[in-house]
């Protein structure tokens, strides 16, 4: 089938300086660089809502108020701006989900007045539109370059994180989805949006919906101090899931914890020790599933909506005894992921974009 719609998904908090052409001015600053600048660290903790996903050295206003020094400066871009200008020739807009960071109110669906406040060159910002929106169509050096039809229409994206939520399939209110990767993510779609900085915890925006999660430092690095992966697969095949240890654990791979529980010196529990390794993970995975349900306890006492199913994505997902085992803590359904790709999930809302569009 013929290509009729494009779109971009990005880390959020990578922006770059670019002039009227839409040429690099610098080397974009990364999702996870730093602003070492005392001042404008200060004037955005003095103007920003306390709620706001712009507050810190790692932000997007943060990277958006050094860039706009740069001689020639005609605007400042998320990445994923940039690369879809690349195919559009459009410099100047942005979706709801990557301005986040960059101070954007998700519910006024506006820049905020407090940003102007920190000196701010507002003209310098992007128009933000939602995601799925159509923002062009290919200019015809891109659709030469990649073989494409010149009515190609170029769709507002996402960031990497709200895209690989959308690729597995969850729609609904109600719906979550978790990552067992390193660390231990959640996210659940919500019909009001969840703030809460103590917890790192924010909602992107998605049509009339709320994309609010939180991320625990319990997970599979935990669990590889303990057992290579081969050992791991080797014991659980060992392991009755439909039984509890009895045994109290909060693994975690050093002191500390942000989500459910904000507390740097919370010290991991792994004690007692039972003789039988197959006891030992079992017990492990029992806790990082009590975990993963308190984090959705913890979501709900801030305000969002009750547990209906839960999709797992990451490669704890692929390990039978510990499905089963968080499915008795849970209670909800697990329904298949249908893709733990973010491309997938930009493909959907390109997808969108494309009938609502009516090219499809």
């Amino acid at each position: 089938a013929a290509v009729r719609s494009i779109a971009v998904d990005g880390t959020s908090g990578t922006l770059l300086p670019v002039d009227g052409a839409g040429q690099p001015l610098a080397e974009p600053l990364m999702y996870n660089d730093k602003v070492d600048d005392d001042a404008i660290l200060a004037v955005i903790a003095r103007e920003a809502l306390a709620a706001s996903a712009a507050l810190g050295a790692t932000s997007g206003l943060a990277k958006a108020l050094w860039f706009q020094r740069q001689p020639g400066v005609a605007a400042v871009l998320h990445q994923a701006d940039w690369i879809a200008g690349q195919f559009s020739g459009r410099f100047d807009v942005s979706d709801e989900n990557n301005a986040l960071k960059t101070g954007y109110d998700v519910e006024a669906r506006r820049w905020p007045d407090w940003i102007a406040a920190t000196g701010m060159r507002m003209d310098f910002l992007p128009g933000v539109v939602r995601p799925g929106d159509v923002t062009g169509t290919l200019t015809a050096s891109a659709a030469d370059l990649f073989g494409l039809a010149r009515d190609v229409a170029v769709v507002a994206g996402t960031t990497d994180g709200c895209a690989s939520f959308l690729a597995t399939g969850a729609a609904a209110v109600g719906d979550g989805v978790t990552a067992l990767g390193s660390s231990l993510t959640i996210k659940i779609l919500s019909d009001r949006p969840i703030s809460a900085p103590q917890f790192g915890i924010y909602s992107h925006r998605l049509g009339d919906t709320y994309l609010a999660g939180g991320a625990s430092n319990s997970g599979g690095k935990v669990l590889a101090q303990h057992f290579p992966l081969a050992r791991i697969i080797e014991l659980s095949a060992a392991i009755d899931p439909m039984t509890e240890t009895g045994l109290d654990y909060y693994p975690l791979p050093a002191v500390g914890e942000r989500f459910p529980i904000a507390d740097p010196a919370l010290p991991p529990r792994l004690t007692p020790r039972p003789v039988d390794d197959v006891d030992y993970l079992k017990a492990m995975l029992e806790g990082i599933a009590e975990i993963e349900a308190l984090g959705y306890r913890r979501l709900a006492e801030l305000g969002a909506p009750r547990l209906t199913s839960v999709r797992s994505v990451g490669g704890g997902a692929a390990n039978p005894a510990w499905t089963a085992i968080r499915q008795r803590k849970l209670g909800v359904g697990f329904p298949p992921a249908l893709s733990d790709e973010a491309a997938a999930g930009t493909a959907r809302l390109a997808l969108m974009g494309a009938i609502e569009a009516g090219l499809l």
